[in-house]
């Protein structure tokens, strides 16, 4: 990350950006992003030693924190000529995940981004700015102001049993994203239902409810075609709590105008919380004289009683229907959902209790589904601390009942390691007992996706064997579990370090080089070994490439080595045989390329030969 810098008052700090007026001074911080605020402009560079990601979607960027509060309306500006810019905003400590919100194009003037991004609660965020794809570099100026509010309209009042006529056009309020809008306030209590319907014939309507918060709406709910709606909406919404809300009557195009119907009425009944305690299995049935949930889906409620820290697996199994769970607070207020997390069409969902108190779970189908069901609440383990593994270390374990369970119900040991960035590690997971699954995560978030995954890697019967390149320096954890969560039993885990990726030889047109594949070699992607062999050639040059194996079946393949990332151009498997390979290439231009040789399948090793050659 390179930053302009102010002149020699400011010469010895490390991560000084230039600042436009009424600006505050970037430093890094101690993640290594610049603090920044609202009404700076940093004039920065992607250069070759800054952070990137890895793998076949890298790309370097510069990261960056502001400190936001609730309703705050940002907008970041990332311009540059030297590459396709793309910004990314996240909640701090979340910079591994998905977005909270992102943008391409959205400046409007050729490739450069405009973001724009309105927290729900005060926080620390991050903003990435990056190229769209892969590892370009070069100059870029990161803009962040904040918006003024759009202009709001006076809404109009609208009553519980009450309807307005109105219509949309092009002279009326407008949305951040520029799409026009009515509003219309009503006040409710805590816990009342009501139902919104918003019809039209001109254009396809869409609902939202919210409140106003700092000047802004911030939307808590919103529906497009309501069930049995065709395309008209209905919603029905619970008030968390007492206030004045605002619906905002707007069309899914944007642009469209028309007339339309807008009408509140008092909501369906809440389906009745029937009482299930933590450990207890219940059989229901779905049917069209059940309750309706929010979204006008037959549901049933359920009460339990938790206590703060407590971890429970909620599952709802049905033959008749694809299952759909949510969790909630006592007021409603959703903690956690699920569709699928049960296997198949069953759904099931683990989370840790925040504090003392009731909590509800809403049983329905994912769409307006009838059927029988079976709803299960239980108390599951807090996973335990991960044991410490070193490099170079065998650990005998066992899985049994009292370990720790992910949210697919599999028992699962943790172990934690460290490494620094760039480094190659393989883990080993061997199992009489169970088919082996691993998994690699970053030890600083456990709810996040894993970050590589193996379960019959070895190439062995069922044990897994995962090869991965560290991302960053840092605390990691292996899991160790079995594939199928009702597994359990003996198993051996090896964690070992490969040291950084092989770099590629080198290989003159016309020559032979003989190798082996072996378990030390780099792997792709797909978990195959590969030699590498770098080469020059020039622009329209035709050459032929080779390889042949005795002991797998073989893949040849040409690219280029984009600081560090290999984009493959050609490739051939059985042009020469069934198992052998040849490709004639015709190189694109003058340069250094890279060909490498590799089988089809992941875990094959043996030898070969490869000839490079000028095509006759």
């Amino acid at each position: 990350m390179r930053h302009s810098q102010f002149g020699a008052l400011f010469g010895a700090v490390s991560a000084v950006a230039l600042l436009s007026s009424g600006s505050a001074l970037a430093q890094s911080s101690e993640a290594g992003a610049a603090d920044i605020r609202i009404g700076a402009e940093v004039r920065g560079r992607l250069e070759d030693g800054d952070a990137r990601t890895r793998g076949d979607e890298a790309y370097r960027y510069d990261d960056y924190r502001v400190q936001l509060r609730a309703g705050q309306r940002l907008q970041a500006e990332l311009r540059s000529s030297d590459f396709d810019p793309y910004l990314a905003i996240y909640a701090e400590g979340r910079a591994s995940g998905e977005p909270l919100a992102s943008d391409d194009d959205g400046a409007g003037s050729g490739t450069n981004a405009r973001l724009r991004f309105t927290p729900e609660s005060d926080g620390v965020y991050i903003v990435r700015a990056r190229p769209f794809s892969g590892l370009e570099t070069g100059a870029y100026t990161l803009a962040l102001s904040e918006r003024v509010a759009p202009r709001q309209p006076r809404p109009g009042r609208i009553t519980v049993g009450g309807d307005v006529s109105g219509r949309l056009t092009s002279g009326d309020a407008e949305d951040e994203d520029g799409n026009v809008f009515d509003a219309y306030a009503f006040r409710a209590n805590a816990g009342d239902r009501v139902a919104v319907l918003l019809e039209a014939d001109d254009f396809d309507p869409v609902v939202r409810v919210g409140r106003m918060i700092n000047g802004g709406f911030v939307q808590a709910a919103q529906n497009d075609d309501g069930a049995g709606k065709g395309l008209n909406s209905y919603l029905v919404f619970t008030a968390p709590q007492a206030g004045e809300y605002v619906i905002q009557a707007a069309s899914v195009a944007g642009a469209a105008e028309g007339d339309y119907r807008l009408s509140l009425e008092q909501g369906p009944p809440a389906p009745t919380a029937r009482p299930i305690t933590v450990g207890e299995e219940v059989d229901g049935r779905l049917n069209e004289d059940s309750a309706r949930s929010d979204s006008g889906a037959p549901a049933d409620l359920y009460r339990f009683t938790g206590r703060a820290g407590q971890r429970v697996a909620i599952s709802l199994n049905a033959d008749d229907f694809d299952s759909y769970l949510e969790l909630f607070d006592a007021n409603r207020n959703s903690l956690a959902t699920d569709d699928d997390g049960g296997g198949e069409l069953n759904a099931r969902l683990t989370y840790t209790l925040a504090e003392d108190g009731d909590y509800l779970v809403e049983a329905r189908g994912f769409s307006d589904a009838t059927g029988r069901y079976s709803l299960k609440i239980e108390e599951v383990t807090p996973p335990p601390p991960p044991a410490a593994i070193a490099f170079g270390q065998t650990v005998q374990g066992e899985l049994a009942d009292g370990d720790g369970t992910d949210d697919e119900g599999r028992l699962f040991d943790g172990y934690t390691f460290s490494g620094t960035e760039g480094q190659r590690v393989q883990a080993i997971l061997r199992s009489g007992d169970f088919d082996a699954l691993l998994q690699l995560r970053d030890a600083g978030d456990d709810d996040a996706e894993p970050l590589a995954t193996d379960d019959d890697g070895l190439g062995q019967g069922t044990d897994a064997r995962l090869t991965f390149t560290l991302p960053k320096t840092g605390d990691y954890v292996l899991r160790a579990s079995p594939f199928g969560k009702d597994s359990k039993g003996l198993y051996s885990l090896e964690l070992i370090d490969r040291g950084p990726e092989p770099a590629a030889g080198s290989l003159l047109i016309g020559a032979t080089a003989r190798g082996a594949l072996t378990e030390n070699d780099a792997l792709n992607d797909e978990g195959v070994y590969f030699d590498a062999y770098s080469f020059k050639a020039k622009a329209d040059e035709k050459l032929r490439f080779t390889l042949i194996s005795a002991v797998f079946d073989a893949v040849v393949e040409v690219g280029e080595d984009k600081d560090g990332d290999f984009n493959g151009l050609a490739e051939d498997d059985d042009s020469l045989s069934d198992t052998h390979a040849r490709l004639d290439w015709t190189a694109p231009r003058d340069g250094t390329y890279v060909v490498r040789a590799r089988s089809f399948a992941p875990n094959s090793t043996g030898g070969y030969v490869l000839t490079v050659e000028r095509q006759p």
